[in-house]
């Protein structure tokens, strides 16, 4: 059985896109932060690591794709998970009980407008969705309740009280799968890869990376930008490129190779598929783990 590294502990949200991706067969590896995560990978401790790195309301977790980076790790693959908030609490409370509900500062943040509804409740910042489940299970916090997953309702023996309670249903958080190897490829599929890089740094450096990019068909689905280092206003760029098919991504990328001062490829992978958008009937979506190369 594959042991996968997970942020936070089961019953979170990397639980339940690690079981998109792989099955309800794995021995979950808890982690109480990403660089704990991505440390377990790197040393052998998991076989693969799934991790957040970016939220279609909040935006792209940066120190996120350079803990990858600098881990030389490899990214695998990629699932898209619709997050879904759900207010719980022990069997037999109902709303109007609950003085105090506890979860994550995000989760508090996505379901604000509910809670403006119910003044009388105290919200409390905690460490982690899951884990604020739980604390109310194991401890039989009555009048408390937790704001988190469908999973960790079920996990911990809590009853929902509200489904669906995030404010924005458009609420999608993008996980990439991690190991230690690279991931084997249809090459005749479209591919994804997620690359760094440095762009000289002369006016106008970044658009000469760009401009043949945007010539040679690539899109580009995101680029953001860290602070190189050691190198006072100079940046790294982390891109993620799709292309038509594998001969497509290595051309260009060696092209980026012979270019620029520096480049990180961390990974090419088959793009995951997005679930549809909740306005049409939302159904979360499963990817392939056929995309992934286990080395075993």
């Amino acid at each position: 059985m594959e042991k996968l590294a997970i942020q936070g502990i089961r019953g979170s949200f990397h639980e339940e896109a690690a079981i998109l991706y792989f099955g309800k067969e794995f021995q979950p590896i808890e982690c109480m932060d990403f660089r704990s995560l991505v440390n377990r990978v790197g040393l052998g401790q998991a076989d693969f690591g799934v991790m957040a790195v970016e939220n279609s309301l909040a935006g792209g977790m940066l120190p996120n794709f350079s803990l990858i980076r600098n881990a030389s790790l490899q990214i695998v693959g990629e699932i898209y998970l619709r997050i879904s908030q759900h207010l719980m609490a022990l069997p037999g409370q109902s709303i109007a009980e609950l003085m105090e509900v506890r979860s994550h500062p995000m989760a508090l943040m996505q379901t604000e407008d509910f809670f403006l509804k119910h003044p009388d409740i105290r919200l409390v910042e905690s460490y982690d969705t899951a884990l604020s489940a739980r604390e109310i299970s194991e401890d039989r916090l009555s009048g408390t309740g937790a704001v988190g997953s469908e999973q960790a309702a079920r996990i911990y023996g809590l009853s929902i009280l509200a489904s669906s309670i995030e404010t924005n249903k458009e609420n999608f958080t993008r996980f990439l799968v991690i190991g230690p190897e690279a991931a084997t490829l249809d090459k005749h599929l479209p591919v994804k890869a997620s690359v760094a890089f440095i762009a000289p740094h002369v006016p106008g450096g970044l658009v000469k990376v760009l401009n043949p990019l945007a010539e040679a068909g690539v899109n580009l689905s995101m680029l953001q930008s860290l602070p190189l280092i050691g190198s006072t206003w100079e940046y790294i760029f982390h891109a993620d490129m799709l292309f038509n098919d594998l001969e497509h991504a290595r051309r260009i990328i060696s092209e980026l190779g012979n270019s620029l001062p520096k480049v990180w490829v961390m990974g090419l992978y088959h793009p995951g598929p997005k679930p549809p958008a909740a306005s049409n009937g939302l159904s979360n979506v499963s990817t392939k783990k056929s995309h992934v190369h286990t080395g075993r």
